[in-house]
């Protein structure tokens, strides 16, 4: 048995993991936050420190350098688009409703960063052409999700829903190009009914692919766009 010395000890180290593991996660919070709007460059110790109100060297202390602090925002980032894009689709049934689900959270998660920005994306434009870890990191999250929209296809293709002759990774791509169209259009042109034109696309790619008599949502018409919204 422990003494109450040891005890008390015990009880001290606990509350100060949990702190430190607070203190943490508040300073990721704050740190994607920046990444968002300024880019992974546009992070720093010093930028990170100013905006949490800590010192350098409190900042430093958790994650040990700039580069650890950018995987760190990486995969802080992949556990969020995780919660809100991957695991509510698994819920749903294999095949057509997963596939769709996938599809449609992302959209509605590309809507929510049009204002902030995905770190996918231009995670992949700061380092496409630099080789190091905070670019293995970001690829490894991207291959992550890709794989398991590739699965999806696969799945669907397994229970009958689109052909079987379906190439997964050419549906996979088309899926990605529609969303990598409506971030530039929506975020960059601000171009109004984005949205709704990836959705049609999605809707038109999985028509292409679908076997006869899948549960396919019929393609609709694009709307008129109303005014333009201005940056």
């Amino acid at each position: 048995m422990s003494t109450p010395v040891e005890h008390r000890r015990s009880a001290a180290s606990a509350r100060s993991l949990q702190k430190g593991q607070a203190t943490r996660a508040a300073i990721l919070d704050a740190a994607l936050t920046l990444a968002s709007s300024m880019g992974l460059e546009g992070l720093s110790i010093g930028a990170l420190a100013e905006v949490t109100g800590m010192s350098k060297s409190g900042v430093f202390a958790h994650f040990g350098s700039r580069e650890e602090l950018q995987i760190s925002v990486i995969r802080e980032y992949h556990a969020k688009f995780e919660e809100e894009v991957f695991f509510p689709a698994i819920r749903q049934p294999r095949g057509l409703p997963r596939l769709e689900a996938l599809f449609e959270n992302w959209v509605k998660r590309v809507s929510v960063e049009i204002d902030s920005g995905c770190i996918y994306i231009s995670g992949a434009v700061e380092f496409d052409d630099r080789p190091g870890p905070v670019r293995d990191a970001l690829a490894a999250m991207v291959h992550a999700w890709h794989g398991a929209l590739q699965r999806a296809i696969e799945l669907a293709v397994q229970i009958g829903h689109l052909k079987p002759d379906t190439d997964a990774a050419q549906m996979l791509f088309e899926i990605h190009g529609l969303i990598l169209a409506l971030h530039h259009d929506a975020r960059f042109l601000r171009s109004p009914g984005a949205v709704e034109r990836a959705r049609i696309g999605f809707a038109r790619t999985v028509s292409h692919y679908a076997a006869p008599g899948a549960p396919v949502t019929p393609v609709r018409a694009a709307q008129p766009a109303a005014a333009t919204r201005q940056p």
